[in-house]
Formats: C-alpha cells, sequence, structure tokens
C-alpha cells in the first residue's frame, strides 16, 4: 500500500497506455519521487513512475499530436500524457521537473531544511 496523502502535485491526466496506446484519462499523484496514477482520486494506484530514474520531462505536442501533451522519459520506457489545459501542462512539467532535479540519482542532493516552497 502507498501513502499518497499530502501530495506535492495531482490532477486528471489522459495518459497513453504502454501497449495497446489507447489514451486513457488517470487520476495522477505526485508525491516525493514517485508519481503514481490510479482510475480515480479515491482509487488505490495501480501503477507509477519512479521519478528516480527520469531523465527528461517535456512537451511532446508534435510527436503524438495531441494538444497539452508531454512525455516523461526514463531509460527504461517513455510515458506521454496530456493535460487539459496549457497552464496545468506547464503546472506538471515543473512540478515534475522539481521533483526530478530533488530526487534524481544524477543531482547532488539539497541539504535538508532549505525548501524555499
Amino acid at each position: 500500500y502507498e501513502d499518497i496523502s499530502n501530495p506535492d502535485f495531482s490532477g486528471w491526466l489522459t495518459k497513453r497506455s504502454m501497449w495497446l496506446k489507447e489514451w486513457r484519462r488517470r487520476y495522477f499523484v505526485l508525491k516525493g519521487n514517485k508519481l503514481y496514477f490510479a482510475r480515480s482520486g479515491g482509487d488505490e494506484p495501480h501503477g507509477r513512475i519512479d521519478l528516480e530514474d527520469c531523465l527528461t520531462v517535456k512537451s511532446a505536442e508534435e510527436k503524438t499530436g495531441k494538444r497539452y501533451c508531454f512525455e516523461v522519459a526514463t531509460p527504461e520506457s517513455t510515458y506521454y500524457m496530456y493535460a487539459d489545459n496549457d497552464k496545468e501542462k506547464d503546472d506538471w512539467i515543473g512540478a515534475i521537473g522539481r521533483a526530478i532535479v530533488r530526487f534524481s540519482t544524477a543531482y547532488a542532493p539539497d541539504e535538508e531544511g532549505d525548501e524555499d516552497d
């Protein structure tokens, strides 16, 4: 059981499934260096993306042909998801980007206690 209370960021995104390439609306919860997704806000997450291994988060509108779409790339796979509007897309990219900077093994960790947000 994953404790996803008090998330750093959360909301609805439409994610492309890995195998069937179908677009499905999922409730995403960013907590620490994990991005969880569930079928609804009250459900247990059925998947997660480990941002510790994440290489990049960036716009993917041209690649997918979907507005407000972005990608989260790890060494194993690339996840595609789109937001409902430009602001939500930017907010998600920003939130995921901050998590990558804070937790990615490629970055030196900050000292504890100097959070300014």
